[in-house]
């Protein structure tokens, strides 16, 4: 199958969108007509650049205000057809995009529709042009794609056929079912959009809200194997309108395209194997089985406040690396690596962020399964020269400058920390601290679709509903991804301003990621009063906070008591509790996490986040106060 992606999908000149769009891995594009006409080239300039590219014109779209219009205003449409006709023979293009007519002139009647596609249909044929009618969602008599096939049906021409666009059957609630009734071969091109479900007017949806597939909450998934049930051979071809693309990256729009229409064409071959055409063959999505190590990079001073404090936290170095500055800590599952090395990858990210998180290791089930999924939905494999004695853990550049490794059991990767560290101390009880229980990272809120596609296409997990977390300088949105069975949970925050604790750590760092790391106890009071036998200092929070537990939740005086003196924050939903307990902020404003789920809590304390942010804040103003 091929891929492409209309050039209105992305941001910037035809020229930019050309280079985008053939470095994202596609095989074409729709040129979309604003775009050809904002250009100072001519069509055959155009036509160079894009096969330059390696890339083919699929289709010319749109073509509006056709069908069903009055004598005089009928001639004038058949004009501008063939004026149209003239111009795709000069970009070297077959296929043309009709939208179905909101002209307030324009006439219904399918009989009479189907007549002007039989004649247009003849005029292109002559020319070795293609007809595709699409039915938009607010077209003024046809607004179904049941009403355009029938059109394209009786018109019945070879050279007229049906465009379809999820968006637009899915936006109507159309199910899409009913595509398996058409013809494979009389559907010439397939657009795929996904959207956020809002009611709102239909074409105010489209123009601002559309999404790549996997990114909204439409039926794509349904739509398109009802297309391939067909037997549809065309290209798969993604049409965007988006407010929040139309700013971003070329680069980064057109790859997280490309990434979703792979994953998308990859679901459809694993729910039908049967389907006609070739589709993708690539590893299925990784299974995650938990976090396998945390690395900082970090240098002098910095380093040893990072080390100081993970041993407040309960951590024993328990090993040094055998050729490199890196020192290994351990509690319970949990290792964190600190990295003081001058070159590589943790020497650029300390000198781009200072201390921050440089890798993340994730054990999966299939390690290289996983970097190779990851490779066919466009992410870069990572490699540096091995050292002595180091393994060759298959790794991938994330998002953001980020490097995720993948460890398995079946290919002894996890070997990894009898090989390369010399252990000098046995793993013990340290605070009660036993796995990560999730990972924050922090982006901008324009990357967060970018970042929750990169994950939902890569791994098996799931999305929460996106919640607003108030900070007293502005709104983070947050969506958190887990897997089904919650050993993988990362939780996305969009900052909007640089005033809020996000946005602040964004600036701080220099767009590093993780922002905070939460570690799981069974036993939270137990690990306070452990951490404070350690030196751990906690997050303080105010008396109202407790107040305001004891009139929300059917407390005992004696839990909240334990609560407040030990800071610890609590939530409930209808499954269970949560319990948690935060860490002041370092490094530019990351912490650290600890947290208890009792009986079947699977959220992150939201409603907690606003104090919790207020009392950092706080602590950051204390501390920045100079002493007199």
């Amino acid at each position: 199958m091929k891929l492409g992606i209309a050039t209105v999908s992305i941001s910037g000149n035809l020229g930019e969108k050309i280079d985008a769009i053939a470095r994202a891995g596609f095989d074409g594009i729709e040129i979309f007509e604003q775009d050809f006409i904002a250009d100072a080239a001519g069509p055959a300039e155009v036509r160079r650049r894009v096969e330059d590219a390696g890339l083919e014109i699929m289709l010319f779209q749109p073509f509006r205000d056709f069908e069903g219009l009055p004598k005089d205003l009928r001639a004038r449409a058949f004009d501008r057809a063939e004026h149209k006709f003239d111009l795709m023979e000069q970009l070297g293009c077959d296929l043309v995009l009709v939208c179905s007519s909101v002209h307030p002139e324009a006439l219904g009647g399918i009989d009479r529709a189907a007549d002007d596609f039989a004649e247009l249909g003849e005029r292109a044929a002559k020319r070795g042009i293609r007809i595709g009618y699409e039915a938009l969602a607010w077209g003024r008599h046809v607004n179904d794609h049941r009403d355009a096939w029938e059109i394209v049906r009786r018109a019945d021409h070879p050279n007229v056929g049906l465009i379809l666009d999820s968006f637009h059957t899915l936006a109507r609630k159309i199910d899409p079912e009913t595509i398996r009734r058409i013809p494979g071969d009389r559907i010439f091109f397939v657009q795929l959009a996904d959207a956020p479900l809002i009611e709102m007017d239909l074409l105010y949806w489209s123009r601002h809200f559309r999404n790549m597939p996997g990114e909204g909450d439409l039926a794509v998934l349904d739509f398109m194997s009802a297309v391939m049930a067909t037997g549809y051979t065309g290209p798969a071809s993604l049409e965007i309108f988006n407010d929040q693309f139309r700013g971003g990256s070329p680069r980064t729009i057109a790859a997280d395209g490309y990434r979703s229409l792979v994953a998308l064409a990859d679901d459809v071959k694993t729910r039908a194997p049967e389907t006609v055409q070739p589709l993708p063959d690539i590893p299925p999505r990784a299974k995650a089985t938990g976090t396998a190590f945390i690395e900082f990079a970090s240098q002098q001073d910095e380093a040893d406040a990072l080390e100081a404090l993970l041993r407040s936290l309960g951590f024993a170095e328990i090993g040094k690396h055998i050729t490199k500055k890196l020192t290994l800590w351990r509690q319970g599952d949990i290792r964190i690596v600190v990295n003081r090395e001058t070159t590589g990858h943790a020497g650029a990210t300390w000198n781009a962020r200072g201390t921050s998180v440089c890798d993340i290791g994730l054990a999966v089930t299939d390690a290289d399964g996983a970097v190779e999924r990851a490779r066919k939905l466009g992410s870069e494999p990572f490699r540096q020269p091995l050292g002595p004695g180091e393994l060759d853990i298959p790794a991938i550049r994330g998002l953001g400058g980020s490097v995720l490794h993948f460890i398995d059991e079946d290919s002894g990767l996890a070997r990894v920390w009898d090989v390369e560290f010399t252990t000098n101390a046995a793993p013990h009880e340290g605070a009660l601290l036993h796995s990560v229980d999730h990972i924050a990272q922090t982006m901008s809120y324009d990357e967060m679709l970018s970042w929750s596609l990169f994950y939902r296409t890569l791994f098996q997990m799931d999305r929460a509903p996106m919640v607003d977390v108030i900070d007293p300088d502005g709104l983070v949105r947050s969506q958190a991804l887990a897997d089904p069975e919650g050993r993988l949970r990362v939780t996305l925050n969009g900052a909007e301003t640089h005033r809020t604790l996000a946005g602040s750590f964004l600036e701080e760092t220099f767009g590093a990621s993780v922002q905070h790391i939460a570690l799981a106890t069974d036993d939270i009071f137990a690990t306070a009063q452990r951490l404070s036998g350690l030196g751990f200092a906690p997050l303080e929070m105010p008396a109202n906070y407790y107040d305001d537990l004891s009139a929300r939740f059917a407390l005992s005086d004696e839990l909240l008591a334990k609560l407040k003196a030990a800071n610890i924050l609590y939530d409930e939903d209808a499954a269970g509790q949560l319990f948690q307990l935060y860490s002041s902020t370092f490094a530019g404003g990351m912490f650290f996490e600890i947290v208890e789920r009792q009986g079947g809590y699977q959220g992150y304390g939201a409603p907690n986040a606003p104090f919790r942010i207020a009392a950092q804040k706080r602590r950051m103003r204390h501390k920045a106060v100079p002493r007199r």
